[in-house]
């Protein structure tokens, strides 16, 4: 059957976060609708950077129970391409996973691939000496070359020449099928001048206009497609796909203010927070932003995981949240627990019968002990990163869920109190 767009995207608040006295904030619980289902908000989404969590099944991620999975343009369009992804039916029937999807747009890749490739630099500056003002090639590095017209790259592996346009990312991302798109944006660095990072927001503002045109244009000419062919696809399903404009401006604040108003002000179905942050003040940032955009559509932080910041996003106003770090982190054994983070390598715990967290229900907790996971991390067995990465991102899906539980029981405050208190406690 044909699944209209008026029936989906629908962002309903359920309730807002007060303190016991009664004083409103920005966090909220909600629910966005989508063909694929429901995502209950605050939530966070794993990420499956080639279209799979590494080492997971998809059964096994199904017991992880996440709202929401990400999959990366940039990486799909290389390989297998989005020709193929589309002829399985999409993300959806290409992967198995067949709850909501969002794929990001690729110009995350402008950063990585460009100002950050080979130079260690992180889109969060955790001090002053990683604000280096510099214009020399601070747009030409790399294997990413940014025009007006979009960005060029090389392939990382073949040295192979692509570009991406707004239109072309529209394109890639129609035939990939997920739920939610994003809208082509440059992720600037930390080190960038005050003056670059405003070239880079008001480009990324020109570039919202030509994605949204692309994804409207498209989606006309789908529902003509759609309404000439109707009588002959009742078996088949054909989904509408929701589009979200990008947040840029850096760690400056007019910047932030005048990039949320404008992406605002344009017809997105939601809205992305992106680029670089100061890891002080990114609580600071993340409000101004929130409190600009319309209320009544999902707000989703980038590339953002680390549990204080988890709490952060939410009283700020935050729905969505994604990060590779859980699954990158187990892989090397760092893991999280309710007392905060244990490297599972270290050799006080190759005796250890414990679970990695007492406290947590995920299938390797409930399985495995210490002394077994630390052998196999050591020894470099699949089994072991498999293992680790379950517990990790059962750790954060379900602090993020925990947090939700937590508005609407109304002890928002008291929880992130004792969980912070407990985590870092060291």
């Amino acid at each position: 059957m044909i699944k209209k767009r008026k029936d989906f995207f629908n962002f309903k608040i359920e309730k807002k976060l007060r303190d016991k006295n009664g004083k409103e904030f920005l966090g909220r619980v909600g629910g966005f609708e989508t063909a694929h289902g429901i995502i209950k908000t605050p939530a966070f989404a794993t990420v499956g950077t080639k279209a799979a969590i590494k080492g997971l099944t998809v059964e096994q991620l199904k017991e992880i129970n996440p709202e929401i999975f990400l999959a990366n343009t940039y990486h799909l369009f290389l390989n297998p391409g989005p020709e193929i992804i589309k002829n399985h039916g999409g993300l959806h029937k290409f992967s198995r996973w067949d709850g909501p999807i969002m794929t990001d747009s690729g110009g995350f890749q402008a950063f990585s691939l460009g100002a950050a490739f080979g130079k260690n630099i992180s889109k969060i500056a955790k001090d002053d000496t990683d604000f280096i003002q510099t214009k020399k090639n601070e747009n030409k590095t790399g294997f990413a070359k940014i025009t007006e017209d979009g960005v060029a790259f090389r392939n990382y592996k073949t040295g192979e020449k692509l570009f991406f346009s707004p239109e072309k990312s529209m394109q890639i991302q129609q035939d990939l099928g997920a739920d939610i798109a994003f809208a082509f944006d440059e992720c600037t660095s930390p080190q960038a001048t005050y003056e670059y990072q405003k070239e880079a927001m008001e480009r990324t503002h020109r570039w919202a206009i030509r994605s949204l045109e692309e994804h409207q244009k498209w989606e006309k000419k789908k529902e003509s497609f759609l309404e000439k062919i109707k009588n002959k696809i009742q078996k088949n399903e054909v989904y509408p796909q929701a589009l979200f404009g990008i947040v840029q401006g850096g760690r400056y604040e007019d910047l932030r203010k005048e990039s949320a108003e404008f992406i605002g002000s344009l017809d997105f179905d939601g809205f992305g927070i992106g680029g670089s942050f100061d890891k002080d003040d990114m609580d600071k940032a993340v409000r101004v932003v929130n409190e600009k955009l319309p209320e009544n559509k999902p707000r989703h932080l980038l590339g953002i995981g680390e549990p204080i910041d988890l709490f952060m996003g939410v009283e700020n106003g935050v729905d969505f949240f994604d990060c590779v770090a859980p699954t990158r982190m187990a892989r090397h054994g760092a893991l999280h627990t309710e007392n905060g983070r244990l490297n599972i390598k270290n050799a006080q715990y190759k005796n250890d019968m414990k679970p990695i967290d007492e406290k947590c229900q995920c299938y390797t907790c409930q399985n495995y002990t210490r002394s077994y996971v630390n052998h196999l991390i050591r020894e470099g067995e699949m089994l072991g990163m498999t293992l680790t990465s379950i517990h990790n991102l059962y750790f954060i899906v379900n602090l993020v869920k925990r947090i939700r539980q937590s508005i609407l029981e109304d002890n928002f405050f008291e929880f992130k109190e004792e969980f912070l208190k407990n985590y870092y406690k060291k």
